[in-house]
């Protein structure tokens, strides 16, 4: 099985690439539109800025590439943001798979750290049953968030967290799937939804 990881402007692809590897998956890290288009399955993760992050896309074509690609794709982190329509983070247009804006965490009390860092459970969305999941055998299950913006619940929904309130901590449409939180950094858990992933 040929597993591509989407070469971008974007920090924390090497511990996917890592985590891929301990699972026996050696991933080609690219950001050639033949190749993404090769390989069987696909993976779009990272950290960082929406609006630089897009930019970066766009000069090479990928924003255009990723949406048109038919094999799974999973996105992660600011991958799921950057799958969405807009983002308040640089106020930027995005790829537009999931009909959702991104929003900036807001506090509403004193104890509200942004960013929502470190472990919280993800609750399976029962809309979404009827479809192939991620999270086949998983709910309420602890996994590893680092962010400051977030997507509402939305139609697109998987997962639902509570943070604030709650926001789609996993999203699906057709081929593709996403995560807000690490899989690579959520130990069995993370390891099980990539391996997931990868049955699909």
């Amino acid at each position: 099985m040929k597993v591509a990881v989407v070469k971008y402007n974007a920090g924390n692809i090497f511990s996917v690439i890592h985590a891929l590897k301990r699972m026996g998956v050696e991933p080609l890290l690219t950001d050639s539109a033949e190749e993404l288009r090769r390989a069987d399955k696909v993976i779009f993760p990272g950290q960082g800025e929406a609006s630089n992050a897009m930019h970066y896309l766009r000069q090479r074509g990928l924003d255009e590439i990723i949406p048109s690609l038919t094999q799974p794709v999973l996105g992660i982190c600011i991958g799921q943001q950057l799958m969405c329509r807009h983002s308040e983070e640089g106020d930027v247009d995005c790829l537009g798979i999931f009909d959702a804006e991104v929003k900036r965490f807001v506090p509403l009390k004193h104890e509200d750290k942004i960013p929502h860092m470190g472990w919280n459970s993800i609750q399976n969305n029962k809309i979404q049953n009827s479809k192939p999941t991620l999270f086949e055998g998983l709910d309420g299950e602890f996994v590893y968030f680092v962010h400051s913006f977030y997507v509402p619940v939305c139609k697109d929904t998987a997962a639902i967290t509570e943070y604030i309130h709650p926001f789609s901590s996993a999203m699906q449409k057709d081929n593709f799937f996403a995560t807000q939180f690490h899989p690579e950094k959520s130990g069995k858990v993370g390891q099980q939804i990539l391996h997931n992933f990868l049955e699909l």
